[in-house]
């Protein structure tokens, strides 16, 4: 109670706690510098010693001021002179006789942060001050800045109206002064200004896209002002368009160019990530396209970068991906071409055989069987990026392509023995290297050699030889009985060997034979079979021993002659016989008859295939096969006659090889007057009734 009335009169006044006296302020008022703030202010005192006459003087002092002797900072009291650092900005605005003490601080300064009280007088018992219910004064730095209200995107050639306010505005304080900068801002442009906001219209241009406009505003007190800057954004097409890339979660970066497109190499396998990015206003749809096929998009308020990752590229990743940026106003893209690098992979051959388009798909390790004669190609296929390098091998040499531009195809037009082995083809890669390997078996058709016979001491002795591949296999036939294993009865013996392509197959007869003997040896496998044949004709007593020694002296006798006309008739027949093969013929020995002889000419049948190496005159004696019986070897043996052998003619043509085709080889019958066959003796199996009869007078 002591200290107000110790400052009441320190201060120059009644301070007496009357209830009768009572004033509403804020306590605190907060004003950034230079700026102005109007403080609403009431108050209630007595109505004692005056009269609706008496003037009402109201005065604002800042604390601790003497209000007899210090001078007010805002009064209404014309001949109290007020503080100078205040005059002109604080005002007293209110009627004190209407009880209001509101008061307006224009252009606020720091010193002007401090408290301040209320004193009213009126009359001579009115003089009342409110210490105790004044306010205080916070004075900050001026961080406020106006706000620019502006379309996001602005059309070109279309007039646009922005707005600048500043959210300062109190009663009775005067209005900023605003002020509009900017290169899309002609020397006309207008400006117009409210109290609190200014309007503004202009027509943007394109190249006023990325441009500055800025809003000023101006207060009282000189230097201090605020702005605010907003950068324009005018409507354009697509542009800058870039795609860059990101191996392994490794920073992007743009791929190398390459002609028109970039290109793009990566390894199967590898993490990629695509990258691309557009300037466009307003923000465009960006969309990653691969072959014709949206793989992704994204939309105009997303992430104006568009990814697209390929976690583990594929062989069937590899293309040309183009990245399209659309919006309103136009579109733009960018191709990028993607290899995915890969060493060769599912490395097959594939087959044509005999001009057949059907292709066959080999692995590694297969087995080809090709006929004789026929035509092979072979093609070496695999998938890799870039292309392998693909070659042919056999036997640890690299063969030359058929095709140089294609070095994967290997064509044999004729198919030869010599071809038989393994084929390697070789696809090489920087990647790594992979081959495959088939082995290549030819097939041919039983060739025939034999049969030949010779008698000894048990009995009739022959042999039979045949050489195919595959391997052939032999049986005799004895007339129309096919002669298998051994007999029980010992009547003959079959003893079969074999080596490598040659089969063999000795046959013994024991015991009496009868009188017309048509002895066949027939080799077959899968591709084909061929047989021999042997007629053995009894003499006129019915004995082969006793033909040959009754015959013995008229064949001895007509040896030359008989050698003359055979020549004659094969030099006669020479030409028709150039397409027919080449077949062996039939080996006696010494206990044969002369009638043997004459009935064992060769003459081929209509299915007769041509040897592969022809004989001539000077050729050398073609060798056994492995295995045969050699009767030169045998002990005991007689010396053996054999007809005398002619070349053939070499024929520029050969007959077709099938695998079902059949040969037998027949003999012609050399007919002289009392000497014949007799009627009831069978021609050879499968052969045809057209024997050539040679016939002399």
């Amino acid at each position: 109670m002591l200290l107000p009335l110790l400052l009441s009169s320190l201060l120059g006044g009644s301070q007496a706690m009357d209830g009768r006296f009572w004033i509403r302020v804020q306590e605190s008022v907060m004003v950034p510098e230079g700026l102005c703030i109007s403080v609403p202010c009431s108050f209630s005192y007595p109505r004692q010693d005056w009269t609706g006459s008496t003037p009402a003087y109201g005065y604002w002092f800042k604390a601790v001021t003497e209000t007899t002797k210090g001078a007010p900072v805002a009064t209404n009291h014309q001949s109290r002179e007020v503080e100078m650092s205040t005059r002109g900005r604080f005002q007293l605005t209110g009627d004190p006789a209407k009880g209001n003490c509101s008061l307006v601080i224009r252009d606020a300064q720091m010193q002007d942060e401090s408290q301040y009280f209320f004193r009213v007088e009126r009359g001579s018992y009115v003089r009342y001050n409110f210490m105790n219910d004044g306010f205080f004064l916070k004075v900050t730095a001026l961080t406020q800045k106006p706000d620019v209200y502006i379309p996001e995107t602005l059309e070109p050639g279309q007039p646009v109206t922005v707005i600048c306010v500043f959210n300062w505005a109190f009663e009775e304080c005067p209005a900023p002064s605003f002020s509009w900068t900017g290169a899309a801002l002609s020397s006309q442009g207008t400006k117009p200004t409210t109290s609190h906001f200014s309007v503004l219209s202009f027509t943007p241009r394109p190249q006023d896209h990325d441009t500055n406009l800025t809003c000023h505003v101006d207060f009282s007190r000189k230097g201090v002002s605020a702005q605010r800057t907003v950068r324009l954004r005018v409507a354009y097409a697509p542009r800058d368009l870039v795609i860059s890339i990101s191996r392994d979660n490794t920073p992007a970066l743009e791929p190398q160019p390459q002609g028109n497109v970039p290109y793009l190499e990566a390894q199967k396998g590898q993490f990629l990530r695509l990258l691309c990015a557009a300037d466009s206003q307003p923000p465009a749809t960006l969309s990653w396209v691969l072959q014709n096929r949206v793989l992704s998009s994204s939309h105009p308020w997303g992430p104006r970068t568009l990814g697209l990752e390929l976690p583990g590229v594929k062989a069937g990743d590899s293309g040309r991906y183009t990245c399209r940026a659309e919006n309103r106003l136009g579109s733009q893209q960018r191709a990028l071409d993607l290899s995915v690098q890969y060493p060769p992979e599912n490395l097959r051959v594939m087959v044509s055989q005999a001009n057949r388009t059907v292709l066959e798909n080999l692995g590694n390790g297969t087995s080809l069987p090709v006929l004789e004669g026929q035509s092979l190609c072979l093609v070496c296929v695999t998938h890799s990026s870039p292309p392998a390098r693909l070659s042919w091998t056999q036997r640890g040499q690299v063969l030359s392509p058929s095709q140089p531009s294609d070095p994967g195809v290997l064509e044999l037009p004729r198919v030869q023995v010599e071809h038989e082995g393994e084929f390697t083809c070789h696809a090489g890669h920087p990647l790594g290297s992979q081959h495959v390997s088939l082995s290549l078996s030819v097939h041919y058709p039983p060739k025939l050699l034999g049969p030949s016979c010779s008698w000894e001491a048990e009995g009739l002795h022959c042999s039979c030889s045949s050489q195919a591949s595959p391997a052939p296999s032999l049986r005799w036939w004895l007339g129309e009985e096919l002669l298998e294993g051994n007999s029980s009865q010992d009547s003959f013996e079959v003893t079969p060997s074999s080596a490598g392509p040659w089969a063999n197959s000795s046959l013994s007869l024991h015991g009496g034979l009868s009188s017309g003997l048509r002895l066949s040896c027939e080799a077959w496998n899968v591709r084909g079979a061929q047989s021999g044949s042997i007629l053995q004709l009894p003499d006129k007593k019915g004995l082969i021993s006793t033909a040959f020694s009754n015959g013995a002296f008229l064949g001895i006798g007509i040896m030359a002659l008989l050698f003359l006309c055979l020549a004659l008739f094969i030099m006669k027949i020479l030409p028709k016989r150039r397409t027919q093969t080449e077949t062996p013929r039939p080996r006696f020995s010494r206990h044969s008859t002369i009638l043997d002889y004459i009935n064992v000419v060769p003459k081929a049948g209509p299915l007769a295939q041509k040897r592969n190496q022809k004989a001539t005159p000077n050729s050398p004696r073609t060798p056994l096969p492995p295995g045969a019986p050699s009767p030169e070897s045998k002990k005991n043996q007689k010396k053996q006659y054999q007809l005398p052998s002619f070349p053939e003619p070499k024929s520029s043509t050969q007959a077709p090889e099938s695998q079902e085709s059949q040969e037998e080889l027949h003999y012609a019958t050399l007919n002289f007057p009392g000497v014949r066959p007799r009627p009831e003796a069978r021609m050879p199996k499968g052969t045809q009734a057209d024997y050539a009869e040679v016939k002399f007078q």
